[in-house]
């Protein structure tokens, strides 16, 4: 059974959702293409983008690579 996250967790999940939207964007990547890509589907990359998912570092690695953005930069 899943436990809950703490507030602050949630709250970074969401940053970096965001900045990892913002990536996508600006890599001129639609949810679906970038869900191809990376081996999710579309609604896979919602949640992430949203902070309602928490990606594997293996994800978030490969996003990282597709969008052209050190990881370190979209957790940071």
């Amino acid at each position: 059974m899943p436990t809950e996250q703490p507030a602050w967790v949630i709250t970074r999940r969401k940053e970096i959702g965001a900045r990892i939207r913002s990536a996508r964007e600006h890599a001129n990547l639609s949810q679906l293409k970038l869900g191809e890509v990376v081996g999710v589907d579309h609604k896979t990359v919602h949640r992430i983008e949203h902070g309602t998912s928490d990606p594997g570092l293996g994800l978030l690695l490969h996003i990282a690579r597709v969008v052209d953005v050190d990881l370190a930069e979209l957790v940071r």
